[in-house]
């Protein structure tokens, strides 16, 4: 199964194991990681970004994928589309129905709104069921939300919106709560009392998970929760333009039958877009950890009505993705592995870096291991790093991998790999969306009234780089304020008369522009096609 090189390599890992488990590895200063991530990080390279010439943020560099998408056609015209009888009209339309779609619904349906919800795939096909790690809530006598506050500021390098990040952490006791009450089964000791640890930035132990299913748990829960209050679902169907009113204000989606194509329209008092990430764009080619409909789809219906993106140049690519085997390239490798005690380890079996840095000078550290340092591992389909799990159950005893990390030991054991006897092969992978759209505290975009958004299609609640565990607890915090928001706001909505001028505005912004482009977007489903 192995080469010579890839076992002799394996070996020093293994010879090495006694004495990296008792080294401490230096953490960075400031200065250390400005310069790795400057010279590393993908974010920083250039090359690889372009100039928007059209929109809101005209001026801006952002990913040369997604500028492709922001700047494409819209798949409709305006004229072929029947305003005057709409298919639904509801108060609170939620678009995507991942974790901050269902938590906006479930509390617009508290506030006594009608819902409705439509995702192009189905409820729970969402990167919040892929989640693994955790969530992060400072509810310990050692810890508070000023502290998960600074360590959350400075893991996203300063930039974050304060206002957001402080109802991040303020609200995140009771978003725990709240899921608790729901029926998420978090890890407990005998006493009941929630298993915490640390993960990568932060000073304490805040990190509450369900073995490593925790997305999986808490969407499960959430999911169960929209059906069993019959709030209408309308799956495999997408949101391909919104609809505004006469006066500007978000009124409604046009919206597309991913199997027939048929068009429909759903008129609304007030929108939700809460339809995720972009890893399925791929940017600069990189493997990742998304679902299948992570395409950016909300930045492009926001930004062709007009709505401001804030750091959609940062893009977080999760340090330990799978390199080995193929089958599983760019796979999720839950950060919780590392913190449980498993070790970045080089091809000579050196350990190269302190396991708990941020995700992005993680990232950049791998990356320049395998490229400048030339002490990566050749696995035949690219280069890796090794994260020694064997530690994990050293340090912690027989058994603590199949009690926290199940789904890992799993994942691997399909391929023959033992994570409890033998490292794995990691490398990093595209995982979230740093920037999105940009958003006032009651979650509604900060120039188009009444469309609101939740989740990762927000940008600056992390500023320019996410902590562990943070995801899963924006995805419940600001899902629940859209959804309270959006359900108050839409018992005083009139809508105006419906249109889709701002079709034909774009397109005379295209042409003036000179953006010469046969793309169209939202893109909805990322295109895997072979050819020559």
């Amino acid at each position: 199964m192995y080469s010579e090189k890839f076992q002799k390599s394996l070996a020093l890992v293994e010879a090495a194991r006694e004495k990296n488990i008792a080294l401490e590895p230096d953490r960075m200063t400031a200065k250390q990681k400005e310069d790795l991530l400057a010279a590393f990080h993908p974010d920083y390279k250039k090359d690889e970004f372009q100039e928007l010439k059209i929109g809101p943020n005209k001026g801006e560099k952002v990913p040369t994928e997604l500028a492709e998408i922001l700047q494409a056609h819209s798949r409709i015209s305006a004229s072929s589309i029947d305003l005057e009888n709409p298919d639904y009209e509801t108060d609170v339309l939620i678009i995507g129905g991942g974790g901050a779609g269902s938590s906006a619904a479930i509390e617009a349906d508290n506030a006594g709104a009608k819902v409705m919800i439509v995702t192009k795939l189905r409820i729970g096909d969402a990167n919040t069921m892929m989640a693994e790690g955790g969530i992060q809530a400072a509810d310990k006598p050692n810890d508070s939300p000023a502290t998960h506050f600074v360590d959350a500021f400075g893991g996203g390098h300063f930039a974050a919106k304060r206002e957001l990040l402080s109802q991040l952490v303020c609200n995140a006791p009771e978003a725990i709560q709240w899921l608790s009450n729901l029926g998420v089964e978090f890890d407990k000791t005998e006493d009941g009392t929630m298993v915490t640890t640390h993960g990568g930035g932060t000073s304490r132990k805040r990190m509450h998970a369900a073995k490593d299913y925790s997305g999986a748990e808490i969407m499960r829960t959430l999911r169960d929760e929209v059906l069993n209050r019959n709030i209408p679902v309308i799956d495999f169907t997408a949101a391909i333009e919104l609809i505004l009113d006469e006066n500007g204000r978000a009124a409604g989606a046009v919206l597309m039958n991913m199997e027939t194509k048929e068009l429909m329209v759903a008129k609304a008092k007030t929108v939700i877009i809460a339809t995720g990430g972009a890893g399925r764009m791929h940017y600069q080619g990189f493997p990742t950890s998304n679902h299948y409909g992570a395409t950016a789809d909300g930045l492009v219906l926001g930004y062709r009505v007009g709505a401001k993106l804030l750091y959609a140049e940062t893009l977080q690519y999760h340090p330990t993705g799978v390199a080995f085997p193929e089958q599983i390239f760019g796979a999720l490798v839950t950060e919780k592995v590392r913190s449980l005690g498993a070790k970045l380890v080089n091809v000579n079996g050196e350990v190269f870096m302190h396991p708990l840095e941020t995700r992005d000078v993680s990232a950049a550290s791998i990356i320049r291991e395998c490229s400048e340092r030339g002490n990566g591992v050749d696995t035949g389909n690219g280069l890796g790093v090794w994260l020694d799990t064997p530690m994990i159950e050293e340090i912690g005893g027989e058994g603590t991998i199949m009690s926290r990390i199940p789904a890992m030991w799993r994942m691997f054991a399909k391929y023959g790999i033992d994570i409890r006897k033998e490292p794995i092969l990691v490398y990093p992978t595209l995982h979230y969306q740093n920037g999105g759209l940009d958003i006032n505290p009651d979650c509604m975009t900060t120039n188009v009234e009444n469309l609101f958004v939740a989740g990762e299609a927000v940008g600056g609640i992390h500023g320019k780089n996410r902590l562990m565990g943070n995801s899963l607890l924006d995805i419940i915090v600001f899902g629940r304020i859209a959804g309270q928001s959006a359900g108050a706001k839409c018992k005083d909505v009139t809508v105006g008369k419906l249109t889709l001028d701002h079709i034909e505005k774009f397109e005379a912004e295209i042409g003036k522009a000179g953006i010469d482009t046969e793309k169209v977007s939202p893109v909805l489903l990322p295109d895997y096609t072979r050819r020559k």
